[in-house]
């Protein structure tokens, strides 16, 4: 019949971890919002106590309760965890390479896709891993006795973290109780019962400990022991709960307040900017849709000079280009190569005129932040201001910035841009870039008229032929119209005759352009050289692949003027950037180094010839994967930049990047496993100064009675029981170690003798007890003996054995108390 301790002691445990399971699951919950979510908890939960219950009962050892865990994932991984391969026997396999690959990627996976991720693919490995592992190992766990039955509040705390750090950014809607506003009431209740049900198990458990040792200490001593509770023992129960409800409930109400305003830092807020970036699809992809009719007057942003004068406001700097759409640079290149990282407090902008704008953000949407100049600081107001410095990120190579507050910028973000504006300078003077890259190949008909029109080198050939490109362009936005109702773009386009123009920049779309201009260039019969039709997305690339054909490197800028420009360009009026407003051009770099922007923008007023507008521009739109939430991983690296031989040699400064990373990760990693070693060292630390102390007594008999004890706790660490009512002599026999018997006979002779003890004897005494305390460890393993090294038993049977040892010639404490002086020859 099972005693009645025991079974105290599985019910209290079982109902702890039933507590701490259902505190996970609804912590997980955000995170796959699904009834397969449901579905692998219950089945989890009911697996793992069986487990649990089995290896009680059986008294398993660790590594066959390993192998059951182990063999209840491969079984219920595929149908629990891939339920899309559990259709067909045939998808089985398949199915159960992806339950052990997402074993180890699933949780990185899980980081970069948005919630809930539902029953995607295998994203539900790690949760099959939380309850699987979690539940049995908590509970057999909690069903041993003080202190191993401790190590289940880890467990416990690591199935809360699973959900509370691979959760939401953003924390749950406030509720409204009796008047009184609680955010974050979820998050709040999970943590609060959490730690209420850990406080109370522990609690608990050394309430049953002591009663423990109380009945056997009254079963060696024949002691009557009360059932009734004293008054000190009624206030210390009452001033411990009020001050557990006093923490919880100051935590639960003030922390959320204060928090109010910041991002709930998650692991996924640790990815920055990288996942962002490759899903946000390019703003020169989005460039035409600001002309739609329901876009086209509405306010985006407003810009207000508060000292300086700004000339643009750049949204987003564009510099890889694949041959179908220009985008960011790899936001994972290298340092100075465009990363986009934290802003510290203030940055070095370089020389030129000091600006200080105020930005106002009202319908623009997605990552990008819009900046002006060379950004040095910047100050976030508004409710949200905390989120957002916490999300900003900066690029100083591409004078770009980036906001990923949950989801980017939003109507009433506001901010104060401290920047500096450069010297402008003339195309006409400026040498080609000695980083320029070759990039994508243009398309023969670009180099064909390049070749054709080039007059000069550098920057003035440049400028010549963009200005020739602008002015044998035509300006267009859609691709058809309906000419009862024109667009609103075209309202302040005097005499302006549409003509359709395809949206996209691919090179084929490029191309169509060129071959235009050829033909018509061809055919001229002194008409009209007019012939490209397009607006800025398409000229902007089309330039800069003329720079690259003229060795300048070259990017994309889309953004918009804030001052009247002199050909009478789109411009914001007043500081107001409405969609008609918003614009590209392209930028060069020149040899030392300096960005120079140059427009782009095709006239509108020299329409084509109409024998040449009779068709359509061929539409060789860009075909532009949607971002979903079913894409994990960024596109194929095709696109990245391909650089020229000559250009392989890297003279610049050393890179430690990839040293920098090697050193954090070697840092995290010994910063755990101090977390995870910390209290092991604390113990053995503590063992050697109680040696130390023990073995350097004063008085010779004190340091052989110290030195009996050290043999005693050796022992009770290695598993062997404690002294309890036992005599030296007895317990000596007990351990039936080699030596054992004359350690215990020396040490009743130190203490009863009442002569001094010589040092001599003391080192011997010592000698054997060292002798003793490596025998007892013989023909152990690795693993026990580690055990012994960082058992507590020593110590908590110290104190326990205050309460139950009886015999006056037995215990140290009675010893200390009745050992006569020295000297002293008086009889016992």
């Amino acid at each position: 019949m099972k005693h009645p301790h025991s079974t105290r002691r599985l019910i209290a445990g079982s109902c702890y971890m039933a507590v701490v399971t259902l505190l996970a699951a609804l912590a997980a919950w955000p995170i796959y919002r699904s009834s397969a979510f449901v579905l692998l908890v219950v089945v989890a939960v009911v697996v793992g106590a069986a487990i649990a219950g089995t290896a009680q009962a059986l008294r398993w050892p660790a590594w066959i309760v390993a192998a059951a865990i182990g063999g209840a994932v491969l079984l219920l991984g595929v149908p629990l965890a891939v339920p899309g391969r559990r259709g067909s026997p045939g998808d089985w396999p398949a199915g159960l390479a992806e339950v052990l690959r997402g074993a180890i990627t699933a949780w990185k996976d899980l980081l970069t896709i948005p919630l809930p991720a539902g029953d995607y693919r295998n994203l539900l490995v790690p949760a099959l891993l939380v309850f699987l592992i979690g539940v049995p190992t908590g509970l057999l766990l909690a069903w041993r006795r003080p202190p191993t039955s401790g190590l289940a509040v880890l467990i416990a705390i690591g199935m809360l973290a699973f959900g509370l750090l691979f959760g939401r950014t953003v924390v749950s809607a406030p509720i409204e109780l009796a008047g009184i506003s609680i955010p974050a009431p979820l998050e709040t209740a999970i943590g609060a019962t959490g730690l209420v049900a850990s406080l109370i198990w522990l609690a608990w458990q050394s309430s049953d400990e002591r009663a423990r040792s109380l009945r056997r200490a009254a079963t060696a001593t024949g002691v009557r022991l009360t059932r009734r509770r004293g008054g000190s023992e009624t206030r210390r129960l009452a001033l411990g709960g009020a001050m557990i409800l006093a923490a919880v409930t100051v935590g639960a109400l003030v922390t959320p307040a204060i928090a109010q305003g910041v991002d709930r830092t998650v692991l996924r807020s640790g990815v920055g900017p990288d996942i962002a970036l490759s899903r946000a699809t390019s703003p020169l992809t989005l460039y035409r849709s600001n002309f739609d009719a329901d876009r086209v007057d509405r306010e985006l942003f407003r810009v207000d000079d508060l000292e300086g004068s700004a000339q643009r406001v750049r949204i987003a700097t564009l510099t890889h280009y694949d041959g179908e759409v220009y985008r960011v640079v790899d936001p994972a290149g290298p340092v100075g190569g465009g990363r986009f990282v934290r802003v510290p407090s203030a940055l070095d902008a370089g020389p030129g005129e000091r600006v200080r704008a105020g930005v106002q953000i009202a319908d623009l949407e997605g990552i990008w932040l819009p900046t002006v100049g060379a950004t040095a600081s910047v100050d976030f107001e508004g409710g949200r201001s905390l989120a957002l410095a916490d999300s900003f990120y900066y690029s100083a190579d591409l004078q770009a910035g980036v906001q990923v507050a949950q989801g980017g910028v939003a109507a009433g973000d506001g901010y104060v841009l401290d920047a500096v504006e450069p010297t402008p300078r003339s195309l006409a003077g400026v040498d080609g870039s000695a980083s320029a890259s070759a990039g994508v190949e243009a398309p023969e008909s670009l180099r064909e008229w390049v070749a054709t029109h080039v007059e000069g080198t550098g920057g003035a050939a440049l400028e010549s032929l963009i200005a020739l490109l602008r002015e044998r362009g035509y300006l267009s936005h859609a691709v058809s119209i309906d000419p009862a109702a024109p667009p609103a773009w075209m309202s302040g386009l005097e005499g302006y005759v549409f003509h359709p123009s395809a949206s996209g920049h691919s090179l084929a779309r490029i191309d169509a352009m060129f071959r235009a201009l050829l033909q018509r260039e061809a055919d001229a019969d002194g008409g009209s050289l007019v012939a490209a039709i397009g607006d800025d997305e398409q000229f902007a690339v089309a330039a800069s692949l003329i720079a690259r054909e003229l060795g300048f490197a070259a990017r994309v800028v889309v953004g918009a003027r804030l001052g009247p420009d002199a050909d009478g360009l789109a411009a914001c009026e007043d500081g107001i950037c409405r969609g008609s407003d918003i614009a590209v051009w392209t930028e060069v770099e020149a040899a030392r180094g300096e960005w120079v922007a140059l427009d782009v923008t095709p006239q509108s007023t020299v329409a084509p010839d109409a024998d040449l507008t009779r068709q359509r521009d061929p539409e060789n739109a860009t075909e532009v994967r949607p971002e979903t939430a079913d894409e994990v991983v960024p596109p194929d690296p095709v696109q990245q930049d391909v650089a020229s031989p000559e250009d392989t040699d890297d003279t610049g400064p050393l890179d430690l990047t990839a040293l920098w990373r090697v050193l954090r990760t070697i840092g995290i990693v010994v910063a755990a496993l101090g977390l995870i070693a910390g209290p092991l060292i604390v113990i053995l630390v503590a063992k050697v100064l109680r040696r130390r102390r023990r073995r350097h007594e004063a008085d010779g008999a004190r340091s052989i009675i110290g030195g009996w004890d050290e043999y005693v706790d050796a022992a009770v660490d290695r598993g062997l029981p404690a002294p309890a009512a036992r005599t030296r002599s007895e317990q000596a026999v007990v351990y039936a170690t080699p030596q054992a018997t004359v350690l215990a006979e020396r040490a009743d002779r130190a203490v009863f003798a009442g002569a001094a003890v010589p040092e001599s004897d003391v080192d011997e005494f010592w000698r054997i007890v060292e002798d003793e305390r490596r025998a007892l460890v013989l023909g152990r393993s690795l693993w026990q003996r580690a055990r012994a090294a960082v058992s507590l038993r020593s110590f908590t049977q110290a104190l326990a054995s205050r309460n139950t040892d009886a015999r006056p010639g037995a215990t140290r404490h009675h010893e200390r108390r009745t050992r006569r002086p020295k000297g002293d020859t008086r009889s016992t």
